[in-house]
């Protein structure tokens, strides 16, 4: 058996779980997900029904990891060996943009896309603030910064690369130098072709 059991279809976020298993150098066996026909096993893992879902096979016992940037997370740290974690120095910046990418931009980006857009006496509430504003923050610094952690590659690339792709190839965020440029550096990585070859070819498997 695979250390991991990969439930995911490839239109989904189970793209960025797939690009951090690459980069993790992790030993999956994947499970393809039917948005119609869910297999029991998934849904006992992930009640939700909703992917990515890894399963990982310990001694101790199987751990169910739902959520595509504790996924990441997770997977780093099972996987120090690929050098993804951040020192001491790089874990400030490591987790706020993580978690400013999985709260604030996708945020941003799927309200956005459903044309809903918080009124200004709104913006407290909303989590994101606004589209603009959320934009304004990570274009500052993706233009001060050649990764999430200054010169160095680290598993939050994973995700915030993966989102900055997905709300750049949907033609929702704009296409500012610094996005563009840092998506163009991610997309170069050879763990993010191998995922994005594999994902490919299961959509077009899709649709004949």
């Amino acid at each position: 058996m695979a250390d991991y059991t990969f439930f995911t279809n490839p239109m989904s976020r189970g793209q960025i779980a797939r690009w951090a298993l690459h980069e993790a150098g992790a030993q999956y066996e994947q499970v393809l997900v039917d948005w119609k026909d869910k297999p029991d096993a998934f849904l006992a893992a992930n009640p939700m029904g909703k992917v990515p879902t890894i399963v990982h096979h310990v001694e101790a016992g199987d751990r169910v990891v739902t959520e595509a940037a504790a996924i990441c997370l997770y997977l780093a740290e099972m996987h120090p060996e690929a050098g993804l974690l951040p020192n001491d120095g790089e874990m400030a910046d490591y987790y706020r943009w993580t978690f400013f990418a999985s709260g604030p931009i996708e945020q941003a980006i799927t309200s956005r896309a459903l044309k809903f857009e918080p009124k200004p006496d709104q913006e407290m509430m909303a989590g994101w603030g606004s589209f603009e504003r959320t934009i304004h923050t990570i274009d500052e610094k993706l233009a001060a910064d050649t990764w999430v952690c200054g010169e160095r590659f680290t598993m939050a690339d994973v995700y915030v690369g993966a989102t900055i792709d997905w709300g750049l190839t949907f033609g929702i965020m704009p296409p500012l130098p610094s996005l563009v440029g840092y998506a163009e550096r991610c997309q170069a990585r050879p763990a993010y072709k191998a995922a994005k070859g594999i994902d490919g070819k299961l959509i077009e498997e899709m649709k004949k």
